[in-house]
């Protein structure tokens, strides 16, 4: 119930107070949102199957968040940022493809 109404103070406080983002930080910003929603697909998955561990959550959470940064970082820092960026992106992506598709088999049998 903590969560669910975290998420929704969250989201209040976001229209409420319209936060910008600093220029520097625009690049990093969909790949951390990316990074969590595979962290979020991953323990979804994680309680389906019954080994829901809260701690690892947390901790695959912010790992995945600072190393796509790190990955997205030192690209800028190689002059191929794009890339990079594009690369992390698409792991990501594979994984919670991967992760909706294991959701979906649990849930509907299929």
């Amino acid at each position: 119930m903590i969560p669910a109404i975290g998420l929704i103070v969250g989201i209040l406080l976001g229209l409420i107070l319209h936060p910008t983002v600093p220029l520097w930080l625009q690049p990093y910003l969909p790949i951390a949102v990316v990074a969590a929603l595979d962290a979020v697909f991953g323990a979804l998955r994680s309680v389906l199957d019954g080994i829901f561990n809260d701690r690892i959550f947390v901790i695959s959470f912010l790992s995945n968040v600072v190393v796509a940064a790190v990955i997205v970082f030192l690209g800028d820092q190689l002059g191929v940022g794009s890339q990079m960026s594009t690369g992390v992106v698409v792991v990501l992506s594979m994984r919670i493809f991967a992760n909706v598709a294991a959701i979906r088999r649990h849930l509907l049998k299929a």
